[in-house]
């Protein structure tokens, strides 16, 4: 494909009176600015910056994917007749910051107003108010809209817990589902009776169990690549255009969401927490790219889902439907709402005082424990991992071993695709490392090897032996796990749904306790070698 072709007719430098910025999580068609159809008098701008490729080291793929779905949404305005400036990469004239960029384009073109649109991270937030401020000052007039995406508004959240000492997400969910009706009956009330069928849910896949293949996309992305590659941003990860799995346009994703539906909801909640290195996707939707970066909606996808339930109940339980309908109307809008509660204070948080660096093997896989190799080598492979590899995994181990928080948000915010701050920092300094110390989650979810051994085939193959507990070829997790619980117990043992934890750890022979400890000290000290 000819990536500067799809862009060619988006260089407008005629006189306009309005600048009006989309960002590259902002790719929505049906946002109002577009409402009232073509304005002669105001051109839209996107641009390729090094001040968004470079405040983290991200995955190819994902620099790639912005990249890409920017020009094509681009070309897509221009189809509609709207006026599109682009400004690429490599462009003489990038000076690759949203200010020096905006105000050349002011000067070229004439604007006398900028309108922009929130955006949904906090360092961008204040960028734009920022520029705001200095452009209101120079006369210019300042059109601030949101972008129409969210069933919430940023201080929703904040707003319904008010006066509550913890944020409960049940709580919340079910307000969402009965003020947005869905998947309720006519009465009101939640349709099979019941508002959670989470227990219904996460089994192990079945031996010789066959998984429905990823969807994946004809599109060649290597001139992207390569353009990003010679520009020297700093990446990580791999991208094999072959196997490109990522939807860059509205078109595509509503393609993926129908394949999601046809094809991979019947047993996504069935097997949604189940681990296996024969499938990088499992029955997950691969939504989460489309949905941040607006190109598709998360009501019009909550949408697609109860459809089906209600047309073919046979086909999809309502328990499949309403685990994935939570994971979107009440986990990805809960997770926003304490996002916008507590930052910018919620990225210093560090509850255990972690301060380990991230073993080197985050970024290669290089390790002998089994499931981290895998989890680390699909990262780095497809840019993805479903949340039990995310959060039972690599962040299990992360949180054992006393990784710093910094480092792990590090780690997710640029290994992932669909990592943008205001979802990844909550999924993972709060549910994943607990480093808020309970805003998100009521404890930290660490397990043994034996939570990973339910779950998948890792352990059979491992060089280190789920089943036992100490020594060197015990698996790390093991030791890891109680050596977590003893340095925190004075922050941890009054928590009512981790007692059980010091009750058996208090009946354990002390030759077996000290065991356990030497063992975890002794993988801690060789946390590079592991």
């Amino acid at each position: 494909m000819n990536w500067t072709e799809t862009i060619a007719n988006c260089y407008d430098t005629h006189p306009a009176n309005e600048v009006f910025l989309i960002c590259g999580d902002q790719l929505n068609e049906y946002h109002s600015w577009f409402a009232d159809g073509t304005r002669a008098d105001r051109l839209y701008v996107l641009m390729e910056l090094r001040s968004e490729t470079d405040y983290a080291r991200h995955h190819i793929q994902k620099v790639v994917a912005f990249f890409g779905a920017m020009r094509l949404f681009a070309a897509r305005l221009r189809e509609l007749g709207h006026r599109v400036h682009y400004i690429p990469l490599d462009a003489d004239e990038n000076q690759h910051g949203f200010g020096p960029n905006l105000e050349s384009l002011f000067r070229t073109v004439g604007a006398q107003k900028w309108g922009w649109q929130k955006p949904d991270e906090y360092r961008l937030d204040e960028e734009m108010k920022s520029l705001s401020a200095q452009f209101s000052e120079a006369g210019m007039e300042i059109e601030a809209a949101d972008t129409e995406h969210f069933y919430t508004h940023r201080t929703q959240l904040k707003e319904f817990f008010e006066g509550k000492k913890t944020y409960r997400l049940e709580n919340f969910y079910r307000a969402m589902r009965a003020q947005h009706n869905v998947l309720m009956d006519a009465a009101g009330e939640p349709e099979g009776g019941q508002w959670n069928f989470d227990a219904n849910n996460r089994q192990k896949l079945p031996k010789d169990h066959i998984i429905p293949p990823p969807k994946l996309y004809n599109r060649d992305v290597e001139p992207l690549k390569q353009m990003v590659e010679a520009a020297g941003v700093r990446t990580t990860g791999q991208l094999d255009t072959a196997q490109w799995g990522w939807p860059l346009t509205r078109e595509e994703g509503l393609n993926l969401l129908a394949y999601f539906v046809d094809v991979l909801l019947p047993h996504f909640g069935d097997y949604q927490d189940a681990l296996t290195p024969d499938s990088w996707s499992v029955y997950h939707s691969r939504l989460s790219f489309v949905m941040n970066t607006k190109l598709l909606s998360p009501d019009e996808v909550n949408r697609a889902v109860e459809r089906a339930w209600r047309e073919q109940p046979e086909r999809v339980s309502i328990s499949q439907a309403e685990g994935f309908i939570r994971q979107i109307l009440g986990w990805r809008e809960y997770m926003r709402g304490v996002y916008w509660a507590h930052m910018p204070e919620y990225a210093e948080l560090n509850f255990f005082e972690h301060d380990r660096a991230l073993p080197g093997w985050f970024w290669t896989g290089e390790t002998k424990m089994a499931c981290l190799s895998h989890a680390v080598q699909q990262t780095m492979e497809h840019a993805y991992a479903h949340h039990i590899q995310r959060l039972m995994v690599t962040g299990n181990f992360a949180l054992l071993a006393g990784i710093d928080p910094d480092e792990v948000d590090g780690w997710y915010l640029g290994v992932y695709i669909d990592a943008l701050e205001w979802v990844e920092i909550t999924n993972t300094r709060g549910m994943s490392q607990f480093a808020d110390g309970g805003i998100v989650g009521s404890k930290p979810y660490v397990s043994s090897a034996q939570y990973i051994k339910k779950m998948g085939p890792y352990c059979k193959g491992c060089h280190y032996k789920a089943d036992v507990k100490t020594g060197d070829n015990a698996c790390p997790f093991n030791g890891l796990y109680w050596h977590f619980h003893v340095r925190n117990r004075a922050k941890l043992e009054r928590n009512p749904r981790i007692g059980m934890a010091y009750r058996t750890w208090d009946k354990m022979d002390p030759v077996k306790q000290q065991a356990l400890l030497d063992t975890a000290e002794m993988n801690l000290n060789r946390i590079e070698e592991l």
